[in-house]
């Protein structure tokens, strides 16, 4: 690698521990150089020789720091990013981008301004299946696509203690946490939908902010059926695609989230497959033969996202997280809730129309 870059992590929480620090530990091209963590010192205990810092600001005076890596509440999405770009930094910022459109779209102008790398951590573009989903639309293994469902969802009956993600605030709720994932994989799939038709709700009698959504799509040929909930004992399939040719049914969830969890490093030549067992089923017509059968999915890796910021930065490839990308996520959100008040159909509008990677 021609250049090191240091990064500095803002909170070191589950995000920081599982999705940003491991990768940033032991990919080629970067430093964990500090992390800000208020009170603790996890960060420093398990990798001996960083900087901790106590406030935000402190790490922004560091000019050794190249990357800001801010994985922090999300009200603190903006006016940290806000800051880091002002001071100079390169800047990885969790989803959701933002709270607010309005937010979204001062970010993307600050980032033209400043000349620096900002993306938005969309790391469900990384995973196995999604990858699998991406292969077969572009080889048109199912022809066209006219409806895919996806689902994300979880049982969790009871509230979870100390989740500020479960209070009732801006940015707060599922539809910004997991509903972010599955709008950003929609859009880049099929591109900027035409209508949106959405139910956001609470389903279970503690909670205090919406719980569940379900959220219709609309695009010229295809229907996209996202939907969460906390309530789903049984977990059906997580996608399901049908196009003129055939389908495909996908259920399970890329092995990843939960090796980084019980501490695996991100490394060695099995990374990110799929065990045996999870395969999806494809059922499609080739050359008038009808083929009927398990499909092994392609291996995830969230390093690839790690591996294009580098790139992106040193080398002015391409970036593939856009900051364009992030507001449109977030203003399809606004626009999800907006139909579920009203309880009608809505034109999608205010979107930038920006071009998503086919294929990763």
């Amino acid at each position: 690698m021609e250049k090191t870059l240091n990064v500095g992590i803002v909170g070191f929480g589950m995000s920081a521990q599982v999705f940003h620090a491991p990768f940033v530990t032991t990919l080629p091209g970067f430093r964990l150089h500090a992390v800000v963590e208020r009170r603790t010192d996890l960060a420093a205990a398990k990798y001996p020789g960083i900087i901790t810092y106590r406030q935000f600001d402190d790490l922004l005076k560091d000019q050794a720091v190249d990357v800001v890596v801010v994985t922090t509440p999300n009200e603190t999405h903006f006016p940290y990013s806000l800051q880091a770009l002002a001071a100079g930094k390169h800047v990885v910022l969790e989803k959701p981008f933002t709270n607010t459109s309005d937010e979204a779209r001062q970010l993307v102008k600050a980032a033209q301004q400043a000349g620096t790398v900002l993306s938005v951590y969309h790391n469900r573009r990384y995973v196995s299946d999604f990858r699998t989903i991406v292969q077969l639309l572009q080889q048109q293994t199912l022809g066209s696509v006219h409806e895919y469902e996806c689902h994300f969802d979880r049982y969790r009956p009871e509230a979870k203690a100390n989740a500020w993600r479960e209070e009732p605030k801006p940015g707060s709720g599922i539809l910004y946490d997991l509903g972010s994932h599955l709008i950003d994989q929609a859009l880049c799939l099929f591109g900027l939908p035409k209508e949106i038709t959405a139910t956001v709700k609470m389903q279970r009698p503690h909670a205090r902010i919406d719980d569940y959504f379900d959220i219709r799509l609309d695009y010229d040929v295809a229907r996209v059926i996202l939907k969460s909930g906390m309530l789903v004992r049984e977990m059906g399939p997580r996608y399901m695609l049908h196009g003129t040719l055939g389908s495909y049914i996908k259920s399970g969830d890329d092995p990843q989230e939960a090796l980084l969890k019980e501490g695996h490093l991100p490394n060695g030549n099995y990374w990110g497959l799929e065990p045996t067992g999870m395969e999806g089923l494809l059922h499609t017509e080739q050359n008038g033969t009808v083929i009927r059968q398990l499909l092994p999915s392609m291996a995830g890796n969230f390093g690839d996202y790690y591996r294009n910021l580098y790139n992106s930065i040193v080398h002015g490839a391409p970036l593939r997280e856009k900051p364009a990308h992030g507001y449109n996520t977030i203003r399809i959100i606004e626009l999800a809730l907006q139909s579920s008040a009203e309880k009608r159909t809505l034109p999608v509008s205010g979107l930038m129309d920006e071009t998503y990677p086919f294929g990763l």
